[in-house]
């Protein structure tokens, strides 16, 4: 046993480690986006969502991200893959156990050899022992095992991240559509408030024979045409807050209110290089870290190919008096060494090598895609954010128009120069105008929030520091920080 773990060391370090060793595959990234969005840098590490000034919609986020489920099954799957770690990397380390054993047993008077005549067949037999194996690993499988192991323990913690990051966004994204849908229910209600006094004006002209039916049809039929927007409104409205509610781990229901949409303040937009994706997106990390493991398991599963060495001791008692047993006559020792290795497999471990080969081709080409789309769904946020912000100052301008037109045409039916026809038109246009108004102010809002969506940054790791999922194994696995995993 003393000459077992010099030995082992010795071994240990005279040991390699099989395969390629993890290089970052080279990117070509573009030096600058399509739209170049203003200086706001810092503001991509900001809890965001708090600069649109709601009380409200900053607690709904904060009671999502404590107890939407989706965030604590991705915190139970960083612990699973924790587990499988530590248990990876306990075969660098001996196993020692112990073995204790009573027995009490009868022999063969006819058995081989025979007990003499007059021996007592029956006997005790007491036996103690305890044993270390120890598995060298000198071609580095082990620690190949380990660095795939930890490479799907960055990855998981990665992807809990991408959960927090839609999390957050997604809560933001319905409540913006949730204020917007109570606007337009505002407006269809004062619309059909308003077609129903004209409705009642119009009876009572129409009794006196001053309108006729044809015109007070037509102002019901607007009427109604209003009242009919109502219900689908409302059913949106219901759907959005069952949406949320799921969010916020809770049981479908009515969601409070705070700032309508013309209130709310849209944050700035982040600017940064494309490049800077890289260190800070989760899907893009959580993809490196899948290919960082590939790369590793080509090294384990190489390794197949040399022998394994194990080391073997143990040291204990034999006794069939419970008087004698650990006593000096009793002892007991062993020290072995085995090597087994293959010789021939026909193809079985080449097929596993050439399965790891392609395994990490096909995680190099999901990294590239992966951060392809993260190119694409950042442009696309940055282009609709600039587009929607023109299309909205547009649409206001518009309103402002045929807000002027109807009460123009109004004026001129009240003097007798225009039918009402005219100002139907008017108001109908007014109307649809001032929903799609609505609409389009809240697609601005939502663009922005695709941004930070898309871009990522310091302010997932802010909201993840908020969740109540519990932490374990910090010391096996440190957390990334978005700017580049620590190796």
């Amino acid at each position: 046993m003393r000459i077992l773990v010099p030995t082992a060391l010795l071994l240990f370090s005279l040991g390699c480690t099989l395969g390629p060793d993890y290089v970052r595959p080279t990117i070509d990234t573009p030096d600058a986006w399509r739209i170049a969005p203003g200086e706001a840098k810092d503001l991509a590490n900001t809890q965001w969502w708090t600069t649109f000034n709601d009380p409200v919609l900053d607690e709904l986020i904060d009671t999502a991200l404590a107890e939407n489920r989706d965030v604590r099954i991705a915190a139970a799957r960083v612990d699973q893959f924790l587990g499988a770690l530590t248990a990876t990397r306990s075969r660098f380390f001996p196993t020692v156990g112990y073995d204790v054993d009573a027995s009490r047993a009868k022999a063969s008077r006819v058995g081989q050899p025979p007990i003499p005549a007059g021996a007592d067949p029956y006997f005790t037999l007491y036996q103690g022992s305890l044993g270390a194996s120890w598995q060298i690993d000198l071609f580095g499988r082990v620690r190949r095992l380990s660095e795939a192991a930890q490479a799907r323990v960055y990855a998981s913690e990665q992807a809990r991240r991408g959960v927090v990051l839609s999390l957050v966004t997604s809560v933001a994204a319905s409540y913006i559509t949730l204020r917007q849908l109570d606007r337009q229910l505002e407006i269809a209600q004062a619309t059909a408030n308003n077609f129903g006094e004209t409705a009642r004006i119009f009876d009572l002209r129409h009794k006196a024979g001053i309108v006729s039916l044809t015109e007070v049809s037509q102002i019901r039929s607007q009427r109604e045409q209003a009242l009919a927007t109502i219900p689908v409104l409302e059913q949106q409205i219901a759907a959005v807050e069952n949406l949320i509610s799921i969010t916020l781990g809770r049981n479908p229901g009515p969601i409070p209110r705070g700032l309508t949409i013309d209130q709310l303040v849209p944050p700035r937009i982040p600017a940064d290089l494309p490049s800077s994706l890289l260190e800070r997106r989760p899907d893009i990390l959580q993809a490196e870290q899948n290919l960082v493991a590939a790369n590793a398991n080509i090294g384990a599963t190489r390794a197949l190919y040399f022998p394994d060495l194990t080391l073997t001791g143990a040291l204990g008692s034999t006794s069939t008096s419970f008087g004698d047993f650990l006593t000096g006559p009793a002892s007991a020792w062993l020290v072995a060494a085995n090597v087994a290795g293959p010789i021939f497999t026909f193809g079985a471990i080449k097929g596993q090598v050439r399965t790891a080969e392609a395994q990490k081709e096909e995680a190099v080409l999901v990294y590239q895609q992966t951060i392809l789309n993260a190119m694409r769904e950042t442009d696309d946020a940055l282009t609709g954010t600039v587009k929607k912000a023109e299309e909205l100052q547009r649409q206001e301008a518009r309103v402002r128009a045929l807000r002027d037109s109807a009460r123009l045409s109004r004026a001129k039916f009240e003097y007798g120069m225009a039918g009402y026809v005219e100002v139907l038109i008017a108001d109908n246009e007014l109307f649809a105008a001032e929903i799609a108004l609505v609409r389009v102010r809240a697609e601005r809002n939502t663009q922005i929030v695709q941004v930070y969506r898309a871009m990522g940054g310091g302010w997932v790791d802010a909201a993840q520091a908020r969740t109540t999922a519990t932490e374990t194994g910090s010391e096996a696995a440190p957390r990334s920080d978005g700017g580049g995993l620590r190796r």
